[in-house]
């Protein structure tokens, strides 16, 4: 069996100590098949060189797999999988019915659930370490003001609360997402134009589901967000890929004409750079000649750090094509589950009734003490605390990268929770392998490219990590020997 697969599985568990996370990895090895009968398991000492682990762990693991049957353990030879799960399911069933039965077929989805299934789905990290993407830093936000203003919410609106909300959004939350949107981001807009969600994945769903049929055209940014890509594939849509240059995305003659264009403009997701104000203009007047809608992800222009953030496309559009998509996810913390879109007056009637039919509304106190926060100017102060703290990790990141790993070259590092950085071309699936087995995650910037020539590199999420933090494992990063050749590039 692959030490490789042992360690995906590893990291892929959530919750428990590191004993009964390495239990289940092993268990979800033979369940399975990956691990199959008379297979043999890596040593306890090297497995524990793998994971970053005591190797008094990994023995207790094996343990605990041998009590429930799972291994077998030989003194001098090693540990061997004890157990065929496909034949132990069969013969449960023949001994329990005394007939014998197939084992059940897959699922029979939908061609829509189908493709769905084949994207693989958006996971996100169970917690912060180095270097998961795109993690704030929960340590530093302000618990007990937030526990204060929910207090009072309950003291005061207890019953209003917890019966059904509108499922456009609380009204004091619509109002207050839209004074800070015309104030901070040039966003021109009324409260009756914003619907609050629970998430920005949610927003690209439902786009997808009320705007797209079957073979519509989507141009995206290529490289770009992958959660876009699952909401725009599932519904079958034709996937345009649009190259960049130092402008932003780039337009193209030969492309059919879209449906929708989904950009990130502000700060481009995976490579940080900002479009042109000329091509911002090109791509409105391009939505607007084709009739097409225009998804303006603003995913995290609240931390931009050597400049003020461009406004917002939005408050360019005259012509009412572009649907602008925030959250406060990153900005306040993930489980608070409240995102929004800033609609066109054409799409806010039939996407607040298609919403209606997805799970009704957000978390109404979530809503009234997120309003509250904003409101009261909390918000604001919260936002000039974190980036002052980001935009120090940002500087640990380059001057540690500087110093000791001369062969990640940062790319655009203006602001954001990550930085990208450009690996020496053939490296990446290597480099990763060996940041893995020193408990380090480099989620892979690479993966997102698609038409245009791939960029082997890693996505760093600096934000949640003090600076010793950063350092550490840089440092561990530098002990992986690139060849010299892949370093000179």
């Amino acid at each position: 069996m692959k030490p490789t697969l042992l360690v995906t599985l590893f990291e892929g568990q959530a919750g428990g100590g590191r004993r009964e996370r390495l239990c289940a990895a092993l268990r979800e090895a033979v369940r399975s098949g990956h691990a199959r009968l008379g297979d043999r398991l890596p040593s306890s000492r090297d497995l524990a060189q793998d994971l970053g682990l005591s190797r008094v762990t990994v023995e207790a693991a094996y343990a605990q797999l041998e009590t429930e049957g799972y291994l077998r353990r030989q003194v001098g030879q090693g540990s061997f999988v004890a157990i065929d799960m496909g034949a132990a399911v069969a013969a449960a069933a023949l001994r329990s019915t005394g007939v014998r039965r197939p084992l059940p077929e897959p699922a029979a989805l939908s061609r829509r659930g189908q493709r769905m299934v084949d994207t693989g789905g958006c996971v996100e990290p169970d917690r912060p370490r180095a270097f998961v993407a795109g993690s704030p830093d929960l340590q530093a936000f302000p618990t007990d003001l937030w526990r204060h203003l929910l207090q009072r919410r309950w003291r005061h609106d207890a019953a209003a609360l917890m019966f059904y909300g509108d499922p456009q959004g609380l009204p004091a939350l619509r109002e207050a997402i839209a004074r800070y949107l015309t104030q901070s981001r040039g966003v021109r807009c009324t409260a009756a134009q914003v619907l609050v969600l629970t998430s920005s994945q949610q927003a690209l769903q439902l786009l997808s589901a009320t705007l797209l049929d079957e073979g519509d055209a989507v141009w995206m940014e290529d490289p770009g967000y992958a959660g876009a890509r699952t909401a725009f594939a599932a519904s079958g849509a034709q996937l345009v890929d649009m190259a960049l240059d130092d402008h932003g995305a780039t337009l193209g003659p030969a492309r059919p004409l879209p449906r929708l264009i989904y950009l990130t403009p502000s700060h481009q997701f995976p490579t940080g750079r900002a479009m042109s104000l000329e091509r911002r203009l090109a791509f409105i007047a391009q939505a607007h000649a084709a009739g097409a809608w225009l998804i303006e992800d603003d995913y995290d222009s609240e931390f931009l750090y050597d400049h003020a953030p461009t406004p917002a496309l939005q408050g360019l559009d005259e012509h009412g094509r572009v649907v602008y998509i925030g959250t406060f996810s990153k900005s306040l913390f993930p489980s608070v589950r409240l995102a929004y879109m800033v609609l066109p007056e054409a799409l806010v009637a039939p996407l607040v009734t298609a919403r209606s039919t997805y799970d009704g509304h957000p978390s109404q106190p979530m809503q009234a003490v997120a309003a509250d926060f904003l409101e009261q100017g909390h918000f604001a102060a919260h936002l000039r605390l974190m980036r002052q703290l980001y935009r120090g990790r940002r500087d640990a990141l380059l001057q540690a990268l500087h110093s000791h790993l001369p062969w990640a070259e940062p790319l655009d590092s203006r602001g954001g929770l990550q930085m990208a950085v450009r690996l020496p071309p053939g490296s990446e699936q290597r480099l990763t392998r060996l940041a893995a087995q020193r408990g380090i995650a480099t989620p892979s910037l690479g993966e997102l490219y698609h038409t245009v020539p791939r960029t082997e590199g890693w996505r760093l999420g600096f934000a949640a990590l003090a600076p010793r933090a950063i350092e550490d494992a840089v440092q561990a990063l530098a002990g992986i020997r690139v060849p010299r050749r892949a370093a000179d590039g």
